[in-house]
């Protein structure tokens, strides 16, 4: 969510990776068989953050091992990544803030390293074909950075006074494991943490196993995600909490809930009521798309805002109530299983997640989604610009964004009633399930799906300077 609360909130190398091309031309070629190639891009040219994300490949699957100790700061790692090459590589990066690298491998071979600002580049022994497997392994350690972004708010890796939690929106993930940060590249997960006696470890996904140590002085958790994640969507909670497990949708999807043991009193009453809203959300959004569901609620003094990790959302106790829970529990559907295919895209996530609470304050409690719509025109920060061309990474998680891309929603709802309405809603997380979309893509679907003529509504309220005279 990044939105509505207060935010106490991303190096160039072009030289480096240069360099790395010229001694690569030197060597293409010299794996068996005459593979020819070339670096992978060092960014994705998103509009907010050009050097995010890489190109040359795309991870499958993510498997990380870490060990956190709380008194001294220090995170080590291993990260396990499996990709496949989309070109012919000599060289690829990785965004990875920080951390001091031990070693690296690609296909078992070690590969030579480079650091460049958030840029890891890893040049294998032999380069990669084109649409080959290629598992990379990078061993890392020290104590993991605080990121505050251009809004002031702040992400990454978040210390406590019993552990740490990890956000990663928007780029937040890069500061506890190397890999492809940019949302466009989904992957799996398998994430295994040990951490001391006394604490826990809660991440995304179900966890699978959870065992002491031989020596009776640390415990290990295993978490696997099996649906595809964004990596600013991974999320890793240590610390003292109490947990209770549930189940929800016909008790086919478990519920596993985390709290502050500060916090839980306060907290029960609502994370009871996840399977209620989850249930809500599947007869007006369609299936539930993950194998798992919960919340994370930390004591207000850890984190700044709520933020709708994958399968299990985490919360401030502080902002833990119904509107910002449904939201959250909306951005499973929009914005975690549709994701942006760039951060100029947010919108489909929030706009979505807060027509998502106008819907349930519908229904249940007695206030029609106009009157929400009412309040949201009323609101002049809501037309600082359009949503979705928000003008800078400053201003990705504004009004305009949450409230101006629910009047889209609500407009749109107007123009073509009810029934192809709710079509809609429910078409597009079945139509992107798992993958990733653009406005154009939304905006297409949309005019696919009815026979009226939509281009004015889009170029009023979606793409529209200013406040249109009347709603």
């Amino acid at each position: 969510m990044k939105s509505t609360r207060t935010r106490v909130r991303a190096g160039a190398a072009a030289v480096a990776l240069a360099l790395l091309a010229a001694g690569c031309a030197a060597g293409a070629g010299r794996s068996g068989g005459g593979v020819e190639g070339t670096p992978g891009a060092a960014g994705l040219r998103d509009p907010y953050f050009p050097k995010l994300g890489n190109g040359g490949y795309d991870v499958g699957h993510y498997g990380l091992t870490l060990s956190y100790e709380p008194d001294s700061g220090r995170l080590t790692g291993r990260a396990e990544i499996t990709a496949t090459a989309t070109q012919g590589l000599s060289a690829f990066n990785l965004d990875f803030s920080g951390l001091t690298v031990r070693s690296a491998t690609v296909d078992g071979a070690p590969a030579a390293v480079n650091r460049a600002g958030n840029e890891l580049t890893l040049r294998p022994r032999e380069d990669i074909r084109d649409g080959a497997r290629f598992v990379t392994v990078v061993t890392y350690d020290g104590v993991p950075k605080t990121i505050t972004d251009a809004d002031g708010s702040e992400e990454g890796w978040l210390p406590t006074d019993d552990g740490a939690i990890a956000v990663g929106e928007p780029t937040g993930s890069m500061a506890w494991f190397p890999g492809n940060h940019h949302p466009s590249d989904k992957a799996a997960y398998d994430i295994t943490v040990t951490v001391p006696a006394g604490l826990k470890a809660l991440s995304n996904g179900v966890r699978t196993a959870e065992r002491k140590s031989a020596d009776g002085r640390g415990v290990t958790s295993v978490w696997h995600a099996s649906e595809p994640m964004a990596s600013y969507l991974a999320t890793l909670a240590i610390g003292r909490f109490d947990t209770s497990t549930t189940t929800a949708l016909a008790d086919r999807i478990p519920v596993l809930n985390a709290t502050d043991p500060e916090v839980a009193a306060e907290s029960s009453a609502l994370l009871a009521r996840i399977p209620e809203v989850l249930a809500n959300q599947e007869r007006l959004f369609g299936p539930y798309p993950f194998g798992a569901a919960g919340a994370i609620v930390e004591h207000p003094e850890d984190l700044g805002y709520a933020l709708e990790t994958q399968t299990r959302p985490v919360f401030p106790a502080d902002s833990f109530d119904r509107p910002t829970l449904v939201h959250e529990l909306a951005h499973q559907w929009f914005g975690n299983s549709v994701s942006p295919a760039t951060w100029k895209d947010v919108w489909l996530n929030e706009g979505f997640a807060t027509y998502g609470e106008w819907l349930y304050e519908e229904k249940y409690a007695h206030v029609p989604a106009q009157r929400s719509f009412d309040q949201a025109f009323g609101n002049a920060a809501a037309w600082a610009f359009p949503p979705a061309e928000p003008p800078t990474s400053e201003d990705l998680f504004s009004p305009p964004v949450y409230q101006r891309g629910a009047m889209v929603l609500h407009k749109l709802r107007q123009r073509v009633g009810d029934e192809e309405f709710f079509a809609i809603l429910r078409g597009w997380p079945k139509e992107r399930r798992h993958g990733t979309a653009t406005t154009r893509d939304f905006t297409d679907y949309a005019d696919s799906m009815t026979d009226k003529d939509l281009s004015g509504l889009w170029d009023v309220w979606l793409y529209g300077n200013g406040k249109p005279a009347t709603p």
